[in-house]
């Protein structure tokens, strides 16, 4: 047997509903704002008015609630956007495959919001110059932390080539924000830290997601075996559901019971699948996981 999952497994795939949805929104945004900057109206650049209102700006300069959503959908440039959104896919996928889109996307969410609260209070102090703020920069931190708790020994491999453990890519990352927060910019340091603090933070109360900071601290003996698969496969982010998955086994051999394979069916199927997508692969029933084994066991 293969030591990686492929993509394609029950309700698991390189591009679930979340994700899909946030590089189309943000994709058709930075379109828009290619074209307002072609555009004047009464001798004001299109794109004025788009910052004006959807842009996060600090407070006291027309600051409006709704923008710590909007902002996070903009960006400055072509490579702003294209890094942005690569690392949404590619540290994300395996996050919203195991908690469900819905729980990813208020992740996610909040920790662009997070961000942009701790861009509007504390630039301020370090005498920073107050403009407006765009990019989904901390919310993208924010996955970044839950990728690197969620799977510390997995292997990156940085440009393409490296192999680099999550958790001290992820370290190095947050020690080089850290590091640029003195030395000013245009870039919104403080905000890649406040939307990473959030998801730490989250983690760390949320019950429901697998964690443990003695991970962080040990080694894994697992090495990289593939440079195409940079990020492991999605058999190593369903290690923590294989339990379950051994559990449902065990019973569907004991119990001897016909019922669930009687109703199997391409709609209950669906309908699993569906669960899986919208709360996850944790929240699913015993029986429910039985139905899915028989399943699989068919299309073998």
């Amino acid at each position: 047997m293969s030591n990686y999952y492929r993509p394609g497994g029950f309700g698991f795939s390189f591009f679930p509903p979340v994700i899909k949805n946030l590089l189309i929104i943000n994709g058709v945004v930075f379109f828009l704002q290619l074209i307002m900057q072609g555009l004047t109206f009464q001798g004001v650049p299109g794109v004025y008015y788009l910052d004006h209102w959807f842009a996060l700006n600090p407070l006291g300069y027309n600051f409006q609630v709704w923008q710590l959503i909007t902002y996070q959908f903009m960006h400055g440039s072509f490579m702003h956007i294209l890094f942005n959104m690569f690392a949404l896919w590619m540290f994300g996928i395996e996050i919203e495959n195991m908690w469900g889109s819905q729980k990813f996307l208020i992740f996610y969410l909040m920790c662009g919001v997070a961000a942009g609260i701790t861009q509007l209070i504390f630039p301020p102090l370090f005498n920073e110059q107050l403009a407006p703020t765009i990019g989904a920069s901390g919310a993208i931190f924010g996955v970044l932390i839950a990728f690197a708790m969620v799977f510390p020994n997995r292997y990156i491999f940085l440009y393409f080539f490296i192999p680099v453990k999550a958790k001290y890519l992820i370290i190095g990352y947050i020690l080089l924000e850290l590091y640029a927060v003195p030395q000013g910019g245009s870039v919104a340091h403080l905000a890649h830290l406040g939307g990473a603090l959030a998801g730490f933070i989250y983690i760390m109360v949320d019950k429901k997601t697998t964690f443990s900071l003695g991970n962080i601290f040990r080694s894994s003996s697992n090495k990289p075996k593939s440079p195409y698969n940079p990020f492991g496969g999605i058999k190593d982010a369903l290690k923590h559901k294989e339990k379950d998955v051994q559990e449902a086994r065990f019973y569907e051999i004991k119990d001897e019971d016909k019922s669930v394979k009687d109703e199997i069916s391409q709609e209950e199927i669906d309908r699993i699948l569906d669960k899986i997508s919208q709360s996850g692969y944790q929240n699913l029933s015993e029986k429910e996981k039985k139905i899915l084994f028989e399943a699989s066991k068919k299309m073998k």
